[in-house]
């Protein structure tokens, strides 16, 4: 790695805020010997363009021996980081590849079919005559012979050990926050019908402790290597074969790896194993047998280090994690197997004034699952003022999950204001979502899990809601293994974290500016319970915390000159907002609340805060 090209590798013709700054403190920290340093540069510093400085410091060909590792990765767990990053004129040497399924086959007759499913995944022995312009294999090439090879995190994740993508001597994190909990999700094994492709064929023992399920793995992987040895032996492969046998290496692939961490004295990772119940219809096969038969299988790894390290810290020398929101060097460190003593940390500072970035206090109670009932409807009266309030200017509402946009649609068309709302479902996510930003209308887009890695600069969005405390789910057992051994600032932490993303959405240069409206009073409290590991640009926005002056509620003022219609969306959603609204009981006239003080910091008393959980406990994501 050679440091002092840093700043002849960034890319853009001059430098914005403090990112002169900035490629100097890495440069130091990198000189002084640190084979990680985490970049945590707050929205607006311009990340990209200082990973692409980073990656440009990396060893080239012929500047040391032969074996020596040389070039560097860019990757990033957010798919839209990687377009955003294709699209830019400033990276366009960041060579991005993508994985099979997302190229298509250029056949006559295969056009429509995915690179992963094309003839020559298909025939064996299959010779195709124009592999050299197959756009998945001419990516790759040219990804894997140029300085800079740019992927998803998981596309990164799975070319561990390839003869392609080899050891760089520079690999680039960017959106480095979540590295721990990516992992996790990456090495976990999901065992039923959607990802066994003979799940009715097994007879799956119930499972009552890793032990057990790590000899069920054992079983279930030569199975699977039975299965796919049948397909292979074939001659040709219908698109449905070439799934099930591509699926079916993965899975031994998963199993194996488990079978062998779990056996490993020296590894510290922790697994746990969850099993649902058996429905009928997943019998199968085991009718009429007398042993106990259990149902689909989760098996979950905590803090896989052994994982990061097979997959990430052994692709290169030298590494730069960038984020926002790395809020606690050790605890990160510890999570993701690093010694904190060998990682620097370079802060970046904040350049967006604080009053552009607003946060305001419009709680009106707690979103938790018990009393969600009572608190929706309030939320959606401060909605409606909001609109009142910002009647010329979109807005994001972040309803955290699914159930609460329902319930917030139903609420905002029975108030008569649906017509101003877009909502938007699992499958037509992405489409919603382009066709409310490239709408003039000053809709309001309400949204779910939106809260990273999206950028409503200017005009695109002025206003936003956060709904709920974005708590992870208690119920998962990896959150409440954590929380049974204390470790609530990790659990507050990872709020926080999401928090300080969310706010990051409608403010995006210094010259732009966007209000955040906090609904859930679990918010101010988990502000209170990680103050210690907020950055301090952030702990400015909420020591500025303080309650608008709204307009009365009047749905009809909300509508910003337009009227809604009979069979519009405000209708059509009216009956299931009346029987939620009318089950959740009143609210007060002016949609506020009237027991909480302007006191960002005051807390209550009594039985109910005796234990942290009784303030967050939820029960789904």
């Amino acid at each position: 790695m050679n440091t002092e090209r840093i700043f002849e590798a960034f890319p853009a013709p001059s430098y914005r805020g403090t990112q002169e700054h900035a490629l100097r403190d890495i440069r130091d920290a990198f000189a002084a010997g640190n084979d990680v340093v985490l970049v945590r540069a707050p929205t607006g510093s311009g990340k990209s363009l200082l990973a692409r400085a980073v990656a440009g410091c990396a060893r080239r060909a012929g500047e040391g021996a032969p074996s020596d590792a040389t070039g560097a990765y860019y990757t990033t767990p957010q798919v839209s980081q990687l377009d955003d990053v294709a699209a830019d004129d400033l990276l366009a040497d960041l060579n991005v590849i993508r994985g099979k399924s997302n190229y298509t086959c250029i056949l006559p007759d295969e056009r429509d079919t995915p690179v992963n499913q094309a003839p020559c995944v298909r025939e064996r022995g299959y010779d195709c005559s124009v592999k050299h312009r197959c756009p998945y294999f001419s990516d790759r090439a040219i990804a894997s012979n140029r300085e800079i090879a740019a992927m998803t995190l998981a596309y990164f994740m799975q070319t561990a050990g390839s003869e392609v993508f080899r050891k760089r001597d520079i690999v680039v994190v960017d959106e480095a926050h979540g590295l721990a909990e990516w992992a996790e999700m990456y090495a976990t094994i999901q065992l039923g019908p959607r990802t066994v492709p003979f799940w009715d064929e097994l007879r799956v023992p119930e499972v009552d402790d890793v032990e057990r399920a790590v000899r069920y793995a054992e079983s279930l992987a030569g199975t699977c290597t039975r299965r796919k040895d049948d397909l292979l032996a074939q001659d040709s492969l219908s698109p449905a074969d070439v799934r099930e046998r591509d699926r079916l290496q993965e899975l031994i692939g998963e199993l194996e790896w488990f079978v062998s961490d779990y056996r490993d004295p020296q590894s510290p990772t922790t697994w746990l194993v969850d099993q649902s119940e058996r429905h009928s219809r997943d019998a199968g096969s085991a009718g009429g047998d007398d042993e106990p038969q259990g149902g689909p299988l989760t098996i979950k790894p905590m803090n896989p280090e052994k994982y990061l390290q097979h997959t990430v810290w052994d692709r290169g020398n030298k590494f730069a994690l960038l984020s926002a929101t790395i809020l606690n060097k050790a605890a990160f460190c510890r999570q993701v197997g690093l010694d904190p003593d060998d990682v620097a940390l370079v802060d970046v500072e904040h350049t967006f004034p604080v009053e552009n970035r607003p946060l305001y206090d419009v709680t009106q109670g707690k979103m938790t699952y018990d009393e969600r009932d009572e608190t929706t409807p309030k939320i959606a009266r401060t909605i409606v003022r909001l609109l009142q309030h910002h009647p010329d200017e979109k807005g994001l509402i972040h309803a955290h999950s699914y159930d609460i946009q329902e319930r917030l649609a139903d609420l905002l068309a029975d108030f008569g204001v649906g017509d101003r709302v877009r909502t938007h479902d699992r499958d037509g996510r992405d489409a919603a979502l382009e066709a409310w930003k490239a709408s003039d209308d000053p809709d309001v887009f309400l949204s779910v899990k939106m809260e990273e890695a999206l950028d409503l600069k200017g005009d695109l969005c002025r206003w936003q809601v956060i709904c709920k405390a974005p708590f992870l789910n208690t119920s998962d057992s990896r959150v409440a293994h954590r929380l049974e051994e204390g470790q609530w600032a990790w659990y507050y932490r990872t709020t926080l974290r999401t928090v300080i993303q969310a706010c990051g959405r409608v403010v995006r240069a210094p010259d732009d500016y966007g209000a955040t409206y906090l609904a859930d009073s679990s918010l101010l409290d988990c502000f209170d319970r990680a103050r210690t590991d907020m950055p301090d640009w952030f702990e400015a926005q909420v020591d500025r915390l303080s309650r608008p002056d709204l307009p009365a509620f009047d749905p009809r003022a909300a509508l910003g000159g337009r009227h809604s219609e009979s069979g519009g969306r405000s209708s059509a959603r009216s009956k299931r907002g009346s029987a939620r609204r009318d089950r959740a009981g009143g609210t007060d006239p002016d949609g506020g609340r009237s027991d909480r003080s302007s006191s960002r910091s005051r807390r209550s008393s009594g039985s109910a805060r005796s234990s942290p959980l009784a303030d967050v406990w939820d029960t789904e994501n």
